[in-house]
């Protein structure tokens, strides 16, 4: 059995290697490969394709990449000729992977399309071409499964896969000595996202903030958690700029969830992850005019972030486009940090978001998922 990843972004690497797991743990003997990162080699995919540099952000700044792009899409092509995977799975990254899928299907590879694109949200007319040329969805929200069952598409609710990958693995006790966390410190968790574009928007801002928290409070610490896809070297001399003492963090990010009291997010899965660890989390979202004003006309939410979209109700903060600056975060974060009850307050609506993402097993669901199609195509 030989399944081949197509993963574009950090959170898709995380996700695929999830998978790739849970499929070593059912097919012992299963060939992987494919276009992704770290975890996923961790996990043991043979990696054709680094997605280090890959991460783009934003309608205009995608355009300018194009050529990269289609370069991209040729060298998979050329791939899957070669290897000749029994399945191909697609990984959130709509955009590209949407396209791929399209070459999947002519090469007559069955594709499994896990995190799909979010039809539900914006473009709805995506709908059909999944019915066309992905074979099975695995779907992470009931009401997501539900708008592809209308495109007539066949589609499986798997449950989110965060209710199995999110989790401590160690006692706060424990957590707080290994992170060299003070017990009585107010502590900070920094999450500027896993794009360098993103990191170079938001983390300048982020630590301004930082400065003007670390004179109203007498003991106060700041974490990072390094995303795989962004130099630590870089990461750091950006943080020297500024007058803040920043831990950066390579591992056990769950584990520094559950010690921290805020949390400052840029929009995406790292929202979702410190939902499901009751963290208080204000999002942080910022992209070029134009990018965010074709979004306004297009999208068709109420909200930006996760936790708020399955809430149906504002439950964390969002501060987006100019309005992200040191006034407003400051006016969100005090009150998460000096008023209990509100602070427990938030936590309270962060449990319900998390309850309401299914019963664990997503992941091994959706290996079963791949597993099958890969058996009916080896017997065809």
């Amino acid at each position: 059995m030989k399944i081949m990843f197509s993963a574009g972004e950090a959170s898709g690497d995380t996700h695929a290697a999830s998978v790739a797991k849970a499929l070593r743990e059912l097919y012992p003997n299963v060939d992987m490969l494919g276009m992704g990162g770290t975890l996923m080699e961790r996990a043991g995919v043979r990696i054709v394709y680094d997605i280090k540099n890959l991460g783009i952000i934003g309608i205009v700044e995608i355009i300018k990449s194009l050529p990269k792009f289609f370069e991209l899409r040729t060298f998979l092509k050329r791939t899957m000729i070669k290897e000749k995977p029994d399945v191909l799975v697609c990984v959130d990254y709509p955009g590209f992977n949407m396209k791929l899928a399209k070459v999947a299907k002519e090469l007559n590879i069955p594709v499994v399309y896990y995190i799909a694109p979010t039809i539900w949200a914006w473009h709805k007319s995506r709908g059909k071409d999944i019915k066309k040329y992905v074979t099975k969805v695995a779907s992470i929200f009931p009401f997501e499964a539900d708008a592809y069952r209308e495109f007539n598409c066949d589609v499986e609710f798997v449950g989110h896969p965060l209710v199995d990958i999110v989790k401590p693995t160690m006692t706060k006790e424990t957590s707080l000595e290994f992170f060299g966390a003070r017990p009585e410190a107010k502590k900070i968790l920094l999450m500027p996202g896993s794009r360098k574009q993103e990191v170079l928007s938001l983390l300048d801002t982020m630590l301004q903030a930082g400065e003007q928290l670390m004179e109203a409070h007498e003991d106060i610490q700041f974490f990072l958690p390094r995303a795989h896809t962004i130099d630590r070297e870089e990461l750091e001399a950006f943080i020297d700029a500024h007058h803040v003492p920043v831990t950066i963090t390579e591992e056990h990010t769950y584990d520094l969830m559950q010690i921290c009291d805020v949390c400052l997010a840029a929009s995406g899965t790292a929202t979702l992850e410190t939902a499901m660890m009751e963290l208080p989390t204000v999002l942080l979202y910022q992209v070029s005019p134009v990018t965010y004003g074709l979004g306004k006309m297009l999208v068709n939410l109420n909200f930006v972030g996760l936790p708020n979209i399955i809430a149906g109700k504002q439950v964390i903060p969002e501060i987006l486009q100019g309005d992200v600056n040191i006034t407003k975060i400051l006016a969100y974060v005090e009150p998460l940090l000096t008023d209990a009850a509100a602070n427990e307050a938030m936590r309270s609506d962060l449990r319900a978001v998390r309850d309401a993402l299914g019963a664990p097993g997503a992941v091994k669901r959706v290996a079963q998922v791949i597993g099958s199609l890969a058996e009916e195509k080896i017997h065809e």
